[in-house]
Formats: C-alpha cells, structure tokens, sequence
C-alpha cells in the first residue's frame, strides 16, 4: 500500500486507515484481529480509534491485539478525546477532561505513547487556548507523537493551527479528521482551503457516505446492514434520500462500465481529493475489509472523476467564491 506524508509532518501514513469504531460493540475480538492483521498484511499501518468508540471498548480490543496478532511497532494508532460518554452527549476539551482521557487511552490501548492524538471536537465553552496547552503537554510529556484536531468548523481549524504555529515549542497541528465521501463534501466550502493554507492533511472519516455509496441500501435496508442497527440507524438514515440515491446510482454506473465495484469507485475518489492524505475503513467484517482493499489497484479516469464531481456538487458561494 502506498503512503503518504501526514500533512507538514515528517510521518508517513499509508493511504487507508483501519477505523475502530465498532469493535467490542457490534465487531467482535476474533473479527477484529482477523481485520487488524489483514490490514497490516496489505500493507496499511494508521489505525483510527477513540476513547468513546464503545465507551472505550474498542481500545481495550485493539489493546489486546498489540501483543499477539501485530507488533506495535508496525502500526501507528491515532486515537480521539474531547467527547463524553455516549450516555452523556457532551463535548468537554478542558485539560483536565483531555489528559485524564489520553491516560485512559494509554491504559486500555496497554502502551506508553499514541502516535496522533485529537481533539474530537470543538468545544465554545473551554478557551481554545486551554484545549491546546493539552496538546502540547501530550507531545511534551512524551505521551503523544503528533496532534490534530477532528470535526471542527473552518475558522476554527485556522485559529487552532494558526494559534499553535504562532509561538517556538507549541506542538503544530498536523492534520483535521472530518467526513468527507460524495454525499457529504461540506468540508470543501471552508476545511478543505484551510487546511491547505495551513497545511494540515485531511482524514476523511465516512468515505463511503456511511455505507450508502456501496450500493447495498438501493432496494431496502438488509438485516444484517448499520441502518438495522439499532446503534446506527440514525447515522445512516441521513443519507438515505432522494438527492444520495441520485449520487449513488451515478457511482453504480460508474462501477460497472470499469468492471469494479460501487465500493472502490467511492473510496478511490475520496483518496485522490487534493490535501487528502487516508480514507478511514470502517469494516463490519474482513470479507468487507477486502474489498475496500481492492481499490489499490484503481484510478478512476479522470472524466469519471469529473462526472461524479459534477453530479455530487455542493452549491458554494459568496463568500467563499466571488467574482
């Protein structure tokens, strides 16, 4: 698998991540080792995980699987804090709540250090200063490599970056996890160009539109899919409208005049966007996994990239664009 620099920093990732989101809920121990050490034998190194991905289960799996299915030192694990509890649905970046998390996280995940860490959202009511002298304690303190920041707005990825690239021995951010698929290209309005200017690399979390790009949810919801899930229905129902069914008929198209799956054509055109550096898998199994694997293989031509581009287009404006 090909890599690619994170962002400004000296880290090179490969060009897919292995997210972590439902291990230990919905994916269990032995499907996730199957998964991790598949992963790694394509040649993938960045896992995505977060400290309320199951309430910290998934890092308690991935945790075990660090001493017997892959060595820690062949993986780079990026993991997220800043978001409470599911039971509690609050965002908290104080620094107290950060570091008291990233010592959770080092705990659960049995290790001494994370290579990224980030903060999994913004929050208004803590000073964005304070949020970030936690970031800079966790490189200082050795318990982090690199930081970034997730979900964040535009102008609140610029202040972030901009406050830490202001002053010697602040830890600069590297890179901004957001969604990004052909059914949700928000992120080109503002994050994208700031990120650029800035130069952070983007990891789009979702490239497949939450699974609804794949084609599977065309002629109903299977059993076995997220959206009969009672845990993600609501997460993939957004995307089950009018307008996405339109975007994914365009990419089923696509799929069948390459010979390639509805899968590879969505993933590959998020990975090739500029300042994207890895599309995070969020597979339910390995037989999934490998599919998304496939699309090392693909280039979509360039005026498939364009049709899709033009198909999926998010209406940008003043101020944005003038002229």
């Amino acid at each position: 698998m090909q890599q690619r620099p994170l962002g400004r920093a000296g880290l090179l990732v490969s060009r897919l991540a292995l997210g972590t989101m439902t291990w230990g809920r919905d994916t269990a121990s032995d499907d996730a080792a199957a998964q991790l050490k598949t992963f790694v034998e394509a040649g993938g190194n960045l896992l995505d995980t977060a400290d309320v991905y199951g309430d910290g289960d998934a890092e308690s799996v991935l945790g075990t699987l660090l001493s017997g299915v892959v060595d820690r030192s062949d993986v780079l694990i990026a993991t997220k804090a800043g978001l409470r509890p599911a039971r509690e649905r609050r965002r908290d970046t104080s620094r107290g709540h950060l570091l008291r998390s990233l010592d959770a996280s080092l705990h659960r995940l049995g290790v001494d250090h994370v290579d990224l860490w980030q903060v999994h959202g913004y929050d208004p009511a803590t000073p964005l200063e304070e949020t970030l002298s936690a970031l800079d304690f966790a490189v200082s303190s050795g318990r982090a490599r690199y930081v970034g920041v997730s979900n964040f707005a535009g102008w609140e990825t610029a202040r972030a970056a901009t406050w830490q690239a202001a002053w010697p021995g602040r830890a600069p951010l590297v890179c901004a996890q957001v969604e990004y698929s052909l059914l949700e290209r928000g992120i080109e309005r503002e994050v994208l160009p700031a990120c650029a200017a800035l130069g952070l690399g983007v990891l789009p979390w979702s490239p497949l539109g939450r699974g609804v790009l794949t084609g599977k949810y065309r002629h109903g919801r299977p059993a076995d899919s997220r959206a009969a899930s009672p845990h993600f229905e609501l997460f993939v129902t957004r995307y089950l409208d009018p307008r996405s069914s339109a975007i994914v008929e365009s990419v089923v198209t696509a799929a069948d005049g390459l010979g390639v799956s509805a899968l590879e054509v969505a993933l590959a055109w998020v990975r090739d966007r500029p300042g994207v550096v890895a599309p995070i898998l969020g597979a339910r199994t390995v037989g999934q996994l490998l599919g998304a694997l496939q699309v090392e293989e693909i280039t979509l031509p360039r005026e498939i990239s364009r049709a899709l581009d033009d198909v999926s287009a998010i209406e940008c404006g003043y101020p944005e664009r003038q002229g």
